[in-house]
Formats: structure tokens, sequence, C-alpha cells
């Protein structure tokens, strides 16, 4: 006969955990001796090891009592149900990996895959952090607030970056950041134009009048336009913008004259 602490020695388990199966009825609990001691005979120590294997295994404890008592058939079916659940968190614990190591850049965070890659992509045409950074946030909110809207939307920002006057206007902005100051006019109405040229070449096809079947959330629209006018350069190129005949930002609308 067997004192607890050597029961939990022979099945490789601790004192604790014998006393955790105890309490949710998987081992039972012997009578104690005349001493006050509980003694354990080998099946006890047998079970344990059953009990040990099937948790190190990845089987729920709740689930280990009917594994116990299943006859073979029984219990290759449960092990191979078991054996799918694992596979599949394992599979959920990689994309987790995945996205704590696409997290390092900082612009993953909150935003889909196709976001992040529209992103790395803008950075490595020149685009400075700053710039990054507030587009990032921009498509958190556009993300949560149109989450299947975001594969269309990011098939027609991959398009505009085949354009080399939307790259230049990245470019633009970049120089603008960087700069000493001296040339931010120039720089501004530079980027002006080519927006306008956008924008008078969107309107011709027909592209700003499909501009609702993507966002009609005007309040939401009114939010976007109000993260990006806390940059000055956002505020006076709007400015020029208007003096064109063009209005808006997240939504582009032509000035009636």
């Amino acid at each position: 006969m067997l004192t607890i602490g050597q029961l939990a020695s022979y099945a490789g388990v601790t004192i604790r955990a014998v006393r955790h199966y105890h309490q949710v009825g998987l081992l039972p609990e012997p009578e104690r001796d005349r001493s006050g001691y509980r003694s354990y005979d080998a099946g006890a120590v047998v079970r344990l090891i059953r009990i040990r294997t099937l948790a190190d295994a990845g089987v729920p404890l709740a689930r280990v009592q009917e594994l116990l008592a299943a006859d073979p058939a029984t219990f290759s079916v449960a092990i191979d149900e078991i054996d799918r659940r694992l596979r599949a968190e394992i599979r959920e614990l990689r994309e987790h990996r995945r996205r704590i190591a696409q997290l390092e850049s900082g612009d993953s965070l909150a935003v889909p895959d196709e976001v992040a890659d529209y992103l790395d992509r803008v950075r490595s045409i020149g685009a400075p952090d700053m710039l990054l950074e507030g587009e990032r946030d921009a498509w958190i909110l556009i993300a949560a607030r149109y989450p299947d809207q975001i594969p269309a939307f990011m098939a027609d920002k991959r398009a505009q970056l085949e354009d080399e006057r939307n790259v230049r206007f990245y470019q633009l902005i970049g120089e603008l950041v960087r700069g000493d100051g001296a040339d931010h006019e120039r720089l501004v109405h530079e980027m002006a134009d080519l927006l306008v040229e956008l924008f008078e070449e969107a309107a011709a096809t027909g592209q700003l009048a499909q501009q609702d079947e993507f966002m009609d959330d005007s309040a939401f629209i009114r939010l976007l336009d109000s993260m990006a006018n806390e940059h000055p350069p956002v505020r006076r190129l709007r400015e020029l913008l208007a003096e064109r005949g063009w209005a808006g930002w997240t939504r582009i609308e032509r000035l009636e004259t």
C-alpha cells in the first residue's frame, strides 16, 4: 500500500494534482486507515498514470472520465475528435504568432492583412512615417465600420499605386515632411494640382459617382475627415482644392460655381 506521496511519485505527478483529481472525481479517494492516512494500491497508480497520459495529450479533464470508461471503438472516435480540435488550436496559435510577428512594424495592429500589405507598399515608395501612421489609424476605423468592403477598398488602393501621379503625391508628402519649410507652399500647390487632375479624371470616368456605393455613412466620413484635418498640410491642401473647385477629403465633391 502506498502513501499519497508515493502514489504521486510513481505516477509522475504532484501531490496537489492527486488531490485535484480526487476533487473532480477522476481518482477515487480511499478511506483513511486507523492512523488517519489514506493508502493507495497498484490499481490507483495505473489509473493515475492513465489520467496523466490523457491530460498530457491535451484531453480536457471533463472528458478524461468518459475515455477511461470507453470501449476501444468509442475511445478511438473520441481521440480522433480531440485530435482535430488540437490541430485547429495549433493552426490558431500559429496564426497568432504570425500576427504578433507582423506587429513589430506597428502598422499591422488592428488592421486586416490586406491593409498591412498596402501600408508596406506605401512605405516602399518613400511615404513618411507621419503619413503611414495617419493612414493606419484611418484604416483601423474603416475596417471596423466596413469590414466586408476592405478587399474592394484595397484593390482600388493597389490600382492607384500603379499610377505614377499617386506615387508622386506620396513622395511630395515625404518631401514636405522632411523639408525645412522653405518649399512648403510650392509642394502643397503641386500636390493640389495633382489631386485636381486625378479628381477630374475620376469624375469623367464615373468613379466619383460610385463613392456612396462603398461608404455611405456621412457621420463616419466626417469623422475620417476630422482625423486628416489634424495635420496642418492637409488643412492648407483642402484650402487650395477649394480654390480649384473641389471639396471633401474622404468623399470628394465638385463645388458648384
